[in-house]
């Protein structure tokens, strides 16, 4: 019979007598399964083993309705479907020419500081007995836990991240360059709205302060036309928020040309990212009317609670979530609009569904057209679940991310591996894509500092 679909299907069942030998094993902790459900595809010819423990743990999380949830049983299909073609106890190949086992048996105690009652000591002790079976194989540990990889060093195993999908921050995509040029140049750049640029280091809608001594402009490159133009939105105040540095110019820049379906802002607190996005959001939904409504959502990350605990409809449940698009909210209308009460604008436009509030939870197997959709708080995402949000845009759709890789609230997530920045090394310099950093905080003095300092 053959295997079910996983990434790709397994070819060849195993055998009892393996003659290959593998550069590598890996031994897999449960968090990476639950992070990334084809993890088991992604070691090419190296082996992979999974103490039982990991599956009596991926059972637990079966039954959730979140992204963990989902894939355990993505786990649980990939691995019946090896199940099919082979034995998982001695070993079934997997595409990549490795092989799949899953270890139920290991006589291995760990030191006696060790509790063997929990079940992250039980998988240290079996990535133990497999490094003293295989002694002439490189046995690795890979953990999204922390604390789990610093355990197995002090054991003699090597440890490592899960390193897919993973990007080095350091290196992270600005959006943004300054440029050195003559005066003439400079000139040029004025009189005729374009400056032509041969250079290979910009890629597409990436912006440039171009500067000759204390005199400078902003430019926008364009890579099929090779060169630099100036700003279409530059005096643009979209419902009274213009842009107060260089940076945000060009974040509205990319908010408002029809052409850039994709945004993220990335910055730390105060930068205005998400002030930004709602005051184009407003002035393109209600005024322009190029779309139907702004969608509005976020991350549910409260210390591991779903919103399913909170009382209340689901609306209710999420207007405690989206306080800060609230504050936001309140701030553009109260410096804007001059007609009633902050709260009762936006209770009109909530009523009036110009503004909706949604849960990713519910984003998946939707297909969203026409909307202004901005995900805030967008670091806390995976990048599986990056890809299933931007999956869902439909024609006239166009999507803004937001956030700070800085502050990252899911325990296995870190800036070079979030689901933002993974976005932002993937689509850097496609046509329909535009990132900015944004680095400095406007929103004031005491918040400035307290980013600076604290």
């Amino acid at each position: 019979m053959p295997a079910k679909k996983a990434t790709s299907e397994p070819t060849k069942p195993a055998t009892k007598t393996r003659k290959r030998k593998a550069p590598k094993c890996f031994v897999l902790d449960t968090n990476v399964l639950l992070h990334n459900a084809d993890s088991i595809f992604s070691f090419e010819d190296n082996d992979v083993v999974l103490p039982i423990q990991v599956i009596e743990e991926l059972d637990r999380f079966k039954k959730e309705s979140d992204e963990k949830g989902r894939n355990a049983r993505q786990v649980a299909r990939h691995l019946d479907g090896l199940r099919e073609i082979g034995s998982l106890c001695e070993g079934v190949e997997t595409p990549g020419g490795g092989y799949c086992q899953v270890l139920t048996e290991f006589g291995h105690n760990l030191p006696p500081s060790f509790d063997m009652k929990t079940k992250d000591n039980q998988i240290l002790a079996a990535a133990c007995f497999v490094q003293m079976q295989r002694k002439r194989t490189e046995v690795i540990f890979v953990s999204k836990d922390l604390n789990a990889r610093i355990k197995a060093d002090s054991l003699s195993i090597r440890a490592e991240d899960y390193e897919t999908n993973k990007i080095n921050f350091d290196e992270l995509w600005q959006g943004y360059k300054y440029l050195d040029m003559s005066k003439e140049q400079l000139d040029h750049f004025h009189e005729e709205d374009f400056l032509e640029w041969e250079g290979d280091d910009f890629l597409h809608n990436e912006f440039a302060i171009l500067q000759c001594g204390e005199e400078m402009a902003h430019g926008r490159y364009d890579k099929e036309e090779r060169g630099f133009y100036p700003l279409d939105f530059a005096n643009s105040s979209p419902w009274g928020v213009g842009a107060l540095n260089a940076e945000q110019a060009f974040g509205l820049e990319l908010l408002l040309d029809e052409n850039v379906r994709l945004v993220s802002l990335i910055g730390k607190a105060g930068t205005g990212k998400t002030l930004l996005a709602l005051a184009t959001g407003l002035k393109k939904t209600i005024d322009d009317l190029s779309y139907k409504r702004i969608l509005v959502s976020r991350p549910i990350m409260p210390l591991g609670r779903d919103i399913g605990y909170l009382p209340g409809s689901k609306e209710e449940k999420l207007t405690h979530w989206m306080e800060p698009i609230f504050d936001n909210l309140h701030y553009i209308f109260d410096n804007y609009t001059t007609e009633g009460l902050p709260g009762e604008q936006l209770d009109m436009l909530m009523e009036s569904e110009k503004i909706c509030l949604e849960a990713l939870t519910y984003i998946r197997g939707r297909s969203i057209a026409h909307q202004w959709l901005i995900i805030d708080e967008a670091q806390n995402l995976t990048p599986h679940e990056v890809k299933t949000i931007i999956s869902r845009a439909g024609n006239g759709c166009k999507v803004v991310l937001t956030g700070d890789p800085y502050q990252i609230d899911n325990p296995y997530l870190d800036p070079s591996s979030n689901g933002l920045t993974y976005l932002i090394e993937r689509f850097k310099g496609q046509k329909l894509f535009g990132s900015v950093v944004l680095k400095t905080s406007e929103r004031s003095e005491l918040a400035s500092l307290a980013v600076e300092l604290l």
